[in-house]
C-alpha cells in the first residue's frame, strides 16, 4: 500500500512539472487591444456575417482604423495594423501584401 502511494505521489508530482514545461502562449498587441477596447461590442458572429464590411486586407484594416476612430481609442498606424492581423489570422485569412 505504501509503494502504491508513493507512485501516485511521483506520478502526480512529475505530471504537474511536465504541465509547467510547457510554454505559455503570450498574447499578441492586436490581441489584447481587440480584447480590451473591442470584445464587448464585438462577437465572433460580427466576422462571421455573410454582410461583413471586410472583404480583404485593406477593407479589414480600414474598418478597424474607422472602429477605433468612432471610438476615440487614438490609436497609431502600429496598433490598428497589430489588431486587423489579429482579426485576420483569427477570422478572415486575407493575403497581407507586404
Amino acid at each position: 500500500m505504501l509503494q502504491k502511494s508513493i507512485l501516485v505521489t511521483l506520478f502526480v508530482l512529475f505530471s504537474n512539472l511536465a504541465d509547467a514545461a510547457q510554454p505559455v502562449r503570450d498574447a499578441t498587441r492586436g490581441e489584447l487591444l481587440y480584447s480590451t477596447h473591442c470584445i464587448a461590442c464585438h462577437s465572433a458572429q460580427v466576422h462571421w456575417r455573410n454582410k461583413r464590411l471586410a472583404t480583404d486586407w485593406i477593407s479589414l484594416r480600414t474598418e478597424v482604423y474607422r472602429w477605433q476612430k468612432f471610438s476615440g481609442l487614438g490609436w497609431g498606424d502600429d496598433d490598428v495594423a497589430a489588431v486587423a492581423r489579429y482579426l485576420n489570422a483569427l477570422h478572415y485569412h486575407y493575403p497581407v501584401p507586404d
